[in-house]
């Protein structure tokens, strides 16, 4: 029932942000290759993660932005939401978070509040990330032009360029699996 909810929230929030902007590019139509873990978030701090990433979906890209009021760019988003949802402070840069000591997590276990990495520009540089909101789905600022949105990790762009993810959150403060 939770994850009935969890998706209807889900939706709804993207069908409004939808109703704000212009009308998105069609999505390629891609067989999903990823089995994602379907455990609903039982824990207030990944919950206000989750919320208050949702919640900034429709904000403005700004190179360099950290806040709602300037517009963000893809490091800015996580460091707002980490430190407003979580209290807790991440480094500026995708390239200095994606190097934390924070453990790896494999992509078939990724959880609500998980960071995820990618290289936009080919190989293994990163250059990209999001925080995952569950079912697939994680939320990021990709582009000038653009705003905060969701994407899916099944998408073929966002596939092929997928890195590694990364856990934030403290154990304590996870949904727990069965």
């Amino acid at each position: 029932m939770v994850t009935v909810a969890r998706f209807a929230f889900l939706s709804l929030v993207a069908m409004l942000a939808a109703c704000s902007s212009r009308a998105p590019a069609p999505a390629p139509v891609v067989q999903p290759q990823i089995t994602f873990n379907q455990q609903p978030s039982s824990s207030p701090v990944a919950a206000d993660v989750l919320f208050r990433a949702i919640g900034l979906v429709g904000t403005p890209y700004r190179w360099g932005g950290n806040t709602p009021d300037s517009g963000f760019d893809c490091s800015g988003l996580i460091g707002y939401v980490y430190r407003d949802a979580a209290g807790i402070s991440l480094p500026r840069s995708t390239r200095e978070m994606i190097v934390m000591r924070a453990p790896s997590i494999d992509v078939n276990l990724l959880q609500s509040g998980d960071l995820v990495f990618f290289a936009t520009g080919g190989g293994s540089q990163v250059s990209h990330a999001g925080i995952y909101v569950g079912e697939g789905r994680f939320v990021h600022a990709p582009r000038t032009g653009g705003t905060v949105r969701l994407d899916y990790l099944s998408n073929s762009y966002w596939a092929k360029a997928y890195l590694q993810a990364k856990r934030i959150l403290p154990a304590g403060h996870l949904a727990q699996n069965p």
